[in-house]
């Protein structure tokens, strides 16, 4: 049996070999090698594929240093074009957003059919556009945002007491876990009404290693990504791992949607115009049932993409401060100045908060939380910067690299809030300065920015108002662990642990 299964294998192997020479024979009669843009040779059948490592954003700003601001990769058989510059993120994202709009699918995001029905997955065609509009007017709009301040300042008055407890019993805060309770409570409450996480149960952890857990899937290199015949095999088990992932989830989302649409049966139903009524609203008025897993999926791109990165940017906010002790002082100065000592920090107040806005935009650049956005895919050949994309070709934008380049940013590896203040330097993050992108840019560029920013700066400016911090056992501001880990979203390693103290202020 041992000898039938290594015969077996090698046929296996040999065959994969043999298609994936073929494969990459028809490639080069495409496009000549020289007019695609410079990258490390490639090794046969690999490619380019140890010239990842397990921080890839980290070696592709390497390999950018090396080969210049657009570079491309040969990982197994896909072509792989890195773009690590302002300009060239430009040219992506907004001066041929045609030609990129749409998005090289990972193998993993087939899991469930997600590819089928998820906004950040889909191309660009009439379901897409559908949902974006809904997004756009009925979900993250200025007025519905405006509609629902209430809701945000008593999920951060909750975040604020629950510190205050921690505080008198002298117990360390797990900032990540405590900022990604209050969005995803926020945003079940935007959705469905409810708290999905009393921090006082497990419903929070587990479901903070859920939405890590498909980040992480997602984001990890994946062979059948880069062999398309290892897709069946699914040798890694990604694709088996992210099934469990989403269905855990998307069976939470069906029982909460059945509930509500027996719910709305009876006679004495009082509208919650919450999200999920006006998606039922909206299909009541078009005469037709609620698209079932487009729901489920829909509600899955807001939680997976709403929770982690919010909590994931607060968590780097607040390691970044506590290990610039300064920019934190000027930081509770300028919020006791305008709003007072130990009040939470109301959306009016943000517009009056120059500096709590700049810590926010320099935390996003140093720490961008998806640091390569999600891949791009080119529909036909195309000039940039000099050198051909070829069609089908995977394109990234290395927004971390672009964060740290010496060309664009004075001093790129210094925690420098000052660098965003004055008349002269207006740059922000909505996807027009091309600088700082965090959000992507062009047609794409992420929906749920708006909310987000909110958040943001609502639950660090009412930290730092509220309370003073000092790092877990005596810790010092030198020793602080600032590794990342990556996945699809940029995590610390080490989760920060932080003592909350009576404000001096």
């Amino acid at each position: 049996m041992d000898v039938f299964n290594c015969v077996i294998g090698l046929c296996c192997f040999a065959w994969i070999t043999i298609q994936a020479f073929y494969l990459f024979a028809r490639r080069s009669k495409g496009i000549a090698r020289e007019l695609l843009p410079p990258g490390p040779k490639p090794f046969p059948l690999i490619g380019n594929l140890f010239e990842l490592g397990d921080k890839p954003h980290v070696s592709l700003a390497k390999l950018s240093q090396r080969y210049g601001p657009i570079i491309s990769l040969q990982l197994g058989q896909l072509t792989t074009v890195v773009v690590s510059s302002p300009d060239l993120a430009k040219e992506i994202l907004r001066t041929h957003d045609q030609v990129f709009c749409n998005r090289t699918l990972p193998d993993a995001i087939h899991a469930c059919n997600h590819s089928g029905y998820s906004m950040a997955w889909l191309p660009v065609s009439a379901r897409w556009r559908n949902l974006r509009t809904i997004c756009n007017l009925q979900l993250f709009s200025p007025k519905v945002l405006d509609a629902n301040q209430a809701n945000r300042h008593v999920k951060v008055q909750k975040l604020i007491d629950d510190v205050n407890e921690s505080m008198r019993a002298g117990e360390a805060i797990d900032i990540g876990r405590a900022a990604f309770t209050t969005t995803l409570n926020l945003l079940s409450q935007t959705i469905f009404s409810v708290d999905f996480a009393d921090p006082s149960s497990e419903t929070a952890r587990e479901f903070k290693k859920t939405v890590w857990g498909m980040m992480e899937e997602i984001g990890k290199p994946n062979l059948a990504d880069y062999f398309p015949l290892l897709r069946k095999l699914d040798p890694q088990g990604i694709r088996r791992r992210l099934t469990y992932y989403f269905q855990k989830t998307v069976d939470i989302f069906y029982q909460m949607i059945h509930q509500r649409l027996e719910s709305r049966r009876g006679d004495n139903y009082i509208t919650t115009n919450d999200m999920l009524d006006i998606l039922l609203n909206i299909s009541e008025e078009k005469k037709e049932d609620m698209d079932m897993p487009e729901t489920q999926h829909l509600f899955l791109d807001l939680f997976a993409a709403g929770t982690d990165t919010s909590s994931a940017t607060l968590e780097w906010a607040m390691a970044e401060l506590l290990r610039n002790p300064e920019v934190l002082s000027k930081a509770q100065a300028e919020l006791h100045q305008v709003i007072g000592k130990g009040k939470l920090v109301e959306e009016s107040y943000v517009a009056r908060l120059p500096y709590l806005q700049a810590i926010l935009k320099e935390t996003l650049r140093l720490h961008p939380t998806v640091p390569l956005l999600l891949p791009r895919k080119a529909k036909a050949n195309i000039e940039i910067g000099g050198y051909v994309i070829p069609e089908g070709a995977q394109v990234l934008i290395n927004v971390w690299a672009i964060g740290r380049d010496p060309i664009t940013w004075e001093n790129p590896y210094s925690f420098k809030p000052e660098r965003f203040l004055g008349s002269d330097n207006q740059i922000d993050v909505i996807g027009k300065n091309f600088d700082l992108i965090p959000f992507g840019g062009g047609r794409r560029i992420c929906p749920g920015l708006p909310l987000a920013m909110r958040m943001l700066h609502l639950m660090l400016g009412s930290l730092l108002n509220c309370f003073d911090w000092e790092l877990e056992d005596g810790a010092v501001p030198e020793t602080m662990n600032m590794e990342d880990k990556f996945g699809l979203t940029l995590q610390m390693a080490k989760p920060l642990r932080a003592v909350p103290k009576k404000s001096k202020g």
